[in-house]
């Protein structure tokens, strides 16, 4: 063979870029010194959301630079080690038991109660569900199709496991209060149920589900009731410690066999860290998984990850060790302080409303007014820059306060009522940007027209030649029907609203008879 026909490829700089392919599409023949690169990232850092200057009402945790470097400098320790195997990282092994430990003390357990880190709350769900389902398989056999009941309010990771792992979940709508119907859930538990689960607080609404009724419940009917205290776990205790009313949730109540809390939330650990926790190890040991046929050896992994990261372990625990009850309790003082101004100062704004009465930190507000759209307010909000949370059913805009927001909450209360007046000032805007498409999505009829929104918005994020996020106001890309639907949103809520309307007056005329 020649050496034109060779097939070493040419060097990266004799290569011309693919349309539309990302900025970097390939690795560079020569290396880039740090400096440039660590230039570059910075300056893409400015596409980011503004976290430290409390323009983000979710997603960040922060508590301070100072705490911050403590906790790069406790990950940094670790930054190559491989906690697959705690044979070889002993010292990780002890800070997990630590970690857990303190953590089960904070929740009510005893020393029975036993548990392992994650990678964050998906995970600790992921895993909850999965435990039970094998535990399940080994007590009652005869359960083809597994189901878990819970509130319509349990987060999606519950959804995402239950797809997952071949599970059926059953959601029961939640009381006027937003909180778990304890009746509603007990008529639908059947014989392939396996796992009762709820909230403490759930999240769109903020409201701690009625966990001790949940628990006798639970062991009336012999089921596991597992607690999602993802974004709770690490706050509640505190609350109630400041002598607020919080509805006991966590392992002092009979019944509740499990609870996931995160780490990287309000205990201010670094990202990557949350425990899933179980009453004794009768539960825990159905989650670990053991292979003992392998060619390369015996594997055995207690969570989903084989290569765990060391840093996110040293970090928790330094975050727990460095802050102490004192910091937690005043972290939650200046929390709830921030919390109260913010309800107060929705209340003053004409036309709006909170739904439920959050338990905590996280805030979810609407329209009073049905001619006010919320959507075209959260538009109006990110045109001032702030970073927005919208969510449906009821179309509303979340907030989770932290203590950095006592420093922006009157300019954010001032720009609410700002944006409340621009939009009732003009009415198109409930058909413009963002507001248009969350007001067809959450008014769309079928389901699975909004999943496949949805699916196109990602297939664009995730596209060979793309690497930026969508407009999520554009077309539907190459989906002929969403780029319609957008296109025709006006037109398409006028039409959704009236077929509601009409199915309205016909529901009542006949209700009537």
């Amino acid at each position: 063979m020649s050496t034109s026909d060779s097939q070493t490829p040419p060097a990266a700089e004799e290569r011309a870029p693919e349309a539309g392919a990302p900025e970097d599409a390939r690795i560079p023949a020569h290396g880039v010194a740090a400096e440039e690169l660590l230039a570059r990232m910075n300056a893409r850092r400015g596409e980011d959301a503004d976290w430290r200057h409390g323009r983000v009402f979710s997603l960040v945790y922060h508590l301070g630079d100072e705490h911050e470097e403590l906790l790069e400098q406790a990950s940094s320790l670790y930054f190559s080690s491989n906690y697959l195997n705690p044979l070889a990282f002993r010292s990780l092994k002890r800070m997990e038991a630590e970690v857990v430990r303190m953590s089960a003390d904070l929740l009510g357990g005893d020393g029975e109660v036993v548990g392992t880190m994650t990678s964050g709350g998906t995970e600790s769900i992921l895993m909850a569900v999965k435990t039970y389902r094998d535990r399940a398989r080994k007590r009652r056999p005869w359960i083809r199709h597994p189901e878990i009941v819970a509130p319509s309010t349990v987060h999606a990771a519950f959804r995402k496991a239950c797809h997952y792992f071949g599970i059926k979940l059953v959601t029961v709508e939640p009381g006027d209060d937003y909180r778990a119907d304890v009746a509603a859930m007990a008529r639908r538990i059947g014989r392939n149920t396996i796992l009762l689960c709820a909230s403490a607080p759930q999240y769109p609404q903020g409201v701690v589900d009625p966990i001790e009724e949940l628990g006798a419940l639970a062991q009336e009917k012999k089921l596991p009731l597992h607690i999602d205290a993802c974004i709770g776990g690490f706050l509640l205790p505190w609350v109630e410690r400041l002598g607020r009313p919080v509805p006991r949730w966590d392992f002092r109540v009979p019944g509740v066999t499990s609870i996931s809390a995160d780490l990287h939330k309000y205990a201010y650990a670094a990202k990557g860290a949350s425990v899933v926790l179980y009453r004794d190890m009768s539960y825990l040991q159905h989650q670990f998984f053991v292979a003992t046929d392998w060619s390369g050896g015996i594997y055995a992994s207690p969570t989903m990850a084989g290569t765990r990261p060391g840093g996110a372990i040293a970090a928790a625990w330094a975050a727990l060790h460095a802050l102490g009850e004192d910091g937690y309790l005043d972290s939650a003082r200046q929390i709830m302080e921030a919390t109260d101004r913010f309800v107060a100062g929705i209340h003053t704004i004409d036309g709006l409303q909170i739904f439920g009465a959050p338990h905590m930190s996280l805030v979810c507000f609407g329209a009073r007014d049905p001619e006010l759209d919320i959507f075209a307010v959260a538009d109006a909000l990110e045109r001032r820059g702030w970073h927005i949370d919208r969510q449906q059913s009821p179309n509303s805009i979340h907030v989770t306060l932290m203590p950095q927001h006592l420093e922006v909450l009157e300019r954010y209360l001032s720009d609410i009522a700002e944006a409340v007046d621009e939009v009732r000032a003009d009415p198109s805007l409930r058909t413009q940007g963002q507001a248009a498409m969350y007001g067809m999505m959450a008014k769309m009829p079928f389901a699975r027209i909004t999943r496949r929104g949805v699916v196109e918005l990602m297939k664009q994020m995730y596209a060979a030649r793309g690497s930026g996020v969508p407009d999520l106001a554009a077309p539907g890309g190459d989906d002929k029907l969403l780029g319609w639907l957008t296109q025709r949103g006006p037109q398409v809520l006028e039409l959704v609203d009236g077929v509601r309307a009409a199915a309205s007056k016909l529901g009542e005329k006949f209700g009537r008879r």
